[in-house]
C-alpha cells in the first residue's frame, strides 16, 4: 500500500527522552570519541613515537598525515549518498573495521611506505565515522533538535582527546608502542561493534515531500528563489555556500595543524607527560564550549561566535610562542580548546540555518570535504615550516594569519536573503 506524500502521522516528539534518536546520539558520541581519538588527537602521539623509533623527519610523517586527510576528504564528499544507500549501521561498522585495523597495523610498520599505506586505510575508516557521517546520520532522526543532538554527539570528539589520547600515552609508556596499539584497536572493536549493531536501527518514516520526519519542520531558512534541493554543482557555484565553506577551511587548517604538532611543540618545554595532559585540558574545554553552544544555539549569532572563537585561538597561539612557563602554556591550551570543538560543530549549524533542510546532508558533506581538503595540508605545511626554521614560532604565526583571515571572512561574507549565484 502506497502512502501519500501529504499523509500526516502524529508529530515526532524529539525532545522526549524516550525518542529513539537520543539512543542514536549516544552511539554517535562513542563513534566520534574513537574516530577523533585515534584519527585526530593521536596523530601527534604517532608523530613523536615514530620519530623516536625510526628517526624519521617531521615533514615525512606529517606528509603521511596530509595524505590521510586528503583521502578522507575525497570520500567524505559521497558519505551522504553512501548512508542513504547502505544505511547508517553498515557505514559505521565499515568505518570501525577500517580504523581499528589501521590502528593495530601501526604496531608493525617498519618503513615510510607502510606508514602511508596504513594511513590510507585509516582514512577510509575516518570518512565513515567523521563529522559529515555523524551529521548525516543524526539528520535522519532529528530536525528541530538537530543542533542539540549534534552538539551532544560531537562532544564524543572532544572526549577522544580526554580519554583516548592520554590513555594511549600511558599505555605506550607501560607496554610499549606495538602492544599499546594492538590493545587499543581491540578495545575499540569490543565497544563500538556491539554499540552500533544494537543502537543504530531504522530511522523514522519521512514524508516524500520534505524528507523530514512526520511532523518535522524545515530547519533551513532558505529563500523563495533558493533551490528546493541543492545539487553539488549548484552549491559550488553559490557564494552563500562558499561564505561558510571557505572561512572554516582556513580555520580548521590552522586548528588541525596545531593539534597534530601540539605534543611535539610542548614536549621539549614541559616534558612528555605534561604535554600529553595539555591535550586533555584542551579537550575538556572543547566539551564545555560545545555544550554552551548547543544550549544557546537558537539565540546566538553563529557567524559572530565563529569570528570571536578564531580571534581567541590566534591570541592563545601567540601566547604559546612568547612563554615557557608551564602554567601559562596550560592556560593558553585551555583558551584554544574552548573553541576547538565548536569549529567542528558550527559549519553544520550555520548550514542548517541558512540552507534548505532537504539539502542539509549534501551541503554538510561537501563543506566538510572542502574543509578537509584544505586542512589536510596543515600538518605537512607546519612540519615543513618547522623543519625550515628550526622551531615552531613561524609555523604558529602562519596559523594565526589563517585564523584572523577566516574571522574577517566569516563576518564580511554574511549572505543576503537571496543567495548569490556565480553562473
Amino acid at each position: 500500500m502506497t502512502m501519500r506524500a501529504d499523509f500526516a502521522l502524529p508529530a515526532v516528539e524529539e525532545s522526549s527522552l524516550r525518542y529513539d534518536g537520543w539512543r542514536v546520539t549516544a552511539v554517535c558520541f562513542v563513534v566520534a570519541m574513537f574516530c577523533w581519538g585515534f584519527g585526530l588527537y593521536s596523530h601527534g602521539i604517532y608523530l613523536a613515537e615514530l620519530q623516536r623509533r625510526f628517526g624519521w623527519s617531521t615533514s615525512l610523517i606529517s606528509g603521511a598525515t596530509t595524505a590521510y586527510y586528503l583521502l578522507t576528504a575525497s570520500l567524505v564528499v559521497f558519505v551522504s549518498d553512501a548512508i542513504l544507500r547502505f544505511g547508517p549501521r553498515r557505514i559505521f561498522l565499515t568505518g570501525t573495521c577500517c580504523l581499528g585495523s589501521a590502528v593495530a597495523l601501526l604496531a608493525f610498520i617498519a618503513a615510510p611506505w607502510q606508514l602511508y599505506l596504513v594511513y590510507l586505510v585509516m582514512a577510509v575508516g575516518s570518512a565513515a565515522m567523521h563529522v559529515a557521517a555523524i551529521t548525516n546520520v543524526l539528520s535522519l532522526w532529528f530536525d528541530r533538535q538537530r543542533g542539540l543532538a549534534l552538539s551532544l554527539a560531537l562532544n564524543g570528539a572532544s572526549s577522544g582527546g580526554i580519554f583516548v589520547a592520554p590513555a594511549l600515552v600511558i599505555a605506550i609508556a607501560v607496554a610499549g608502542f606495538p602492544a599499546a596499539m594492538v590493545g587499543a584497536a581491540t578495545v575499540m572493536a569490543a565497544i563500538l561493534i556491539p554499540a552500533i549493531a544494537i543502537g543504530i536501527d531504522r530511522p523514522p518514516i519521512r514524508t516524500q515531500a520534505t524528507g523530514l520526519p512526520h511532523g518535522g519542520s524545515r530547519s533551513g531558512a532558505g529563500s523563495a528563489s533558493a533551490p528546493s534541493r541543492w545539487t553539488r554543482a549548484e552549491a559550488l557555484r553559490s557564494l552563500a555556500f562558499w561564505s561558510v565553506a571557505g572561512p572554516f577551511a582556513l580555520a580548521l587548517m590552522a586548528q588541525v595543524g596545531f593539534l597534530v604538532h601540539q605534543i611535539a611543540f610542548l614536549e621539549p618545554t614541559i616534558g612528555r607527560s605534561r604535554a600529553g595532559l595539555t591535550v586533555g585540558v584542551l579537550t575538556v574545554m572543547a566539551i564545555i564550549g560545545r555544550l554552551a553552544l548547543g544550549a544557546a544555539t537558537l539565540r546566538l549569532d553563529l557567524r559572530g561566535v565563529t569570528a570571536l572563537s578564531l580571534v581567541s585561538q590566534a591570541a592563545a597561539l601567540f601566547a604559546m610562542t612568547q612563554t615557557t612557563n608551564a602554567a601559562a602554556l596550560f592556560i593558553a591550551c585551555a583558551i584554544f580548546g574552548l573553541s576547538a570543538g565548536n569549529l567542528v560543530s558550527l559549519p553544520a549549524l550555520i548550514i542548517q540555518r541558512e540552507f534548505e533542510a532537504t539539502s542539509f546532508g549534501m551541503v554538510v558533506g561537501l563543506s566538510t570535504a572542502i574543509g578537509q581538503f584544505t586542512y589536510a595540508f596543515g600538518p605537512g605545511l607546519l612540519g615543513a615550516v618547522r623543519d625550515a626554521t628550526g622551531g615552531y614560532t613561524a609555523a604558529f604565526a602562519l596559523c594565526m594569519m589563517l585564523q584572523l583571515t577566516a574571522a574577517g571572512a566569516i563576518q564580511m561574507s554574511r549572505p543576503q536573503r537571496k543567495p548569490i549565484d556565480l553562473r
